[in-house]
């Protein structure tokens, strides 16, 4: 078996959001939405990133996409075998950056200027980005389209004339345009409805297939990331509780977070019995949290090593499987 190639490697991570208050705006603290957080991306995977609201996921991807300047860590991205640390990339070379990563919003009509056609929302990318002829500008709209299933005349409407499916189509092949290597795909299908979504999943599945692409897949539905997932980050208060492949992480979870995470999965068989793991209280805040695991004022597994030592992500078993949790990892 081929070894995998790296396409980001992630490192140390911080993206903590001053808190300002008085007439000074004086920094008396921080929400600390991404706090420490390490990961590698291969070629043409899908890594879903899981977890609840306010866990940091879609702050980790605006981050490593560079819509927010970090406060700690390196992003780096592989330039052709050679590794460079977009955080440190002047503005001309974030330009080209965005060549190569690519992102999918969540609300797809609030991407979409509801002022102008289709056509100039496409167009535009392409002009910023050098293609100056005309033609080439509508053979690569044409091209697109085709790929997301949407007619070319569909550019002369507007976007309100469209459904939501439609338009979220719409916004993958304007993100598709300038030839990406990767999307960061930040809750592409919450907005849809299940029938929906289903349509856009099998898309997306089939243009990673034939344009070779890596997808960060952020969601808080477990069912769709399985689905389109081959492996998984579990992601809490600003921390990786979890990685593992996607059929490990759900036939053997092992933080009591991705357990209780896991038990809240509808069950499709009406008969059959799941037993459901709730998590007593609630998630503490970002600016204050807890010491020790950020998890142990809810886990019902808390040991008290876990109030004063935070876990390390180490694997479990020396496999693929890694994880914070004192029940099963080591210190270093």
């Amino acid at each position: 078996m081929a070894e995998k190639e790296l396409i980001f490697q992630i490192k140390n991570l911080q993206m903590w959001f001053p808190i300002r208050k008085g007439f000074m705006r004086k920094t008396t603290g921080h929400v600390k939405a991404v706090d420490d957080v390490s990961l590698d991306v291969y070629k043409g995977e899908t890594l879903g990133i899981v977890g609840e609201s306010g866990c940091g996921k879609s702050t980790l991807g605006k981050t490593i996409m560079m819509l927010n300047n970090p406060t700690g860590g390196q992003v780096l991205f592989n330039y052709e075998g050679q590794f460079k640390d977009i955080t440190k990339f002047t503005s001309q070379e974030l330009f080209q950056f965005r060549k190569k990563v690519q992102m999918v919003f969540q609300d797809p009509y609030s991407a979409l200027n509801p002022l102008k056609k289709i056509y100039t929302a496409f167009e535009e990318p392409l002009k910023v980005h050098g293609v100056s002829s005309k033609e080439e500008r509508e053979r690569i709209m044409e091209d697109v389209l085709k790929m997301v299933n949407i007619q070319p005349d569909y550019l002369l409407r507007y976007p309100h004339e469209f459904s939501g499916g439609q338009r979220q189509r719409l916004c993958i092949a304007r993100a598709l345009e300038v030839r990406p290597e990767v999307l960061i795909c930040d809750e592409p299908v919450s907005a849809l409805d299940v029938s929906i979504q289903a349509q856009v999943l099998n898309l997306m599945k089939k243009i990673q297939k034939d344009l070779g692409l890596t997808y960060l897949f952020i969601a808080h539905d477990l069912s769709v990331v399985q689905y389109m997932s081959n492996r998984i980050v579990v992601m809490y208060l600003g921390k990786i509780v979890e990685i593992a492949d996607s059929r490990t992480l759900y036939d053997e979870p092992l933080h009591p977070y991705t357990c209780a995470l896991l038990s809240a999965i509808p069950v499709p068989q009406i008969r059959q019995e799941k037993k459901r793991i709730v998590l007593p209280g609630e998630v503490p805040s970002p600016i204050r949290k807890p010491t020790g695991c950020a998890l142990h004022p809810r886990c019902p597994h808390c040991m008290e090593k876990c109030k004063q030592v935070d876990p390390v992500l180490s694997r479990y078993k020396d496999g693929e499987h890694l994880v914070a949790c004192h029940l099963y990892g080591k210190e270093d």
